[in-house]
């Protein structure tokens, strides 16, 4: 299944963040990835960090300049809760 899809380029902190998590909690229980874009730099804090507070991880690319791609998935753990 291909990752959904989040773009929060041009939106500063606190939305990208916020967007993210709100993205994350309306993930079904089949939904493993949410694929975030952003271009603004403390979202790679403070997206990872909300995450992992909701049972998932992270792995950070950047994409381009002052560009990144955050791929969030679910923890194996909480797949089989």
């Amino acid at each position: 299944m291909a990752p959904t899809k989040l773009d929060v380029r041009g939106e500063i902190c606190p939305y990208p963040m916020m967007r993210t998590v709100s993205a994350l909690k309306k993930l079904s229980s089949d939904e493993r990835v949410l694929e975030v874009v952003t271009d603004h730099a403390p979202a790679l804090e403070t997206i990872p960090t909300q995450a992992a507070r909701l049972g998932f991880r992270t792995d950070i690319q950047e994409t381009g300049a002052s560009e990144w791609r955050i791929l969030i998935t679910r923890n194996e753990a909480e797949e089989e809760a």
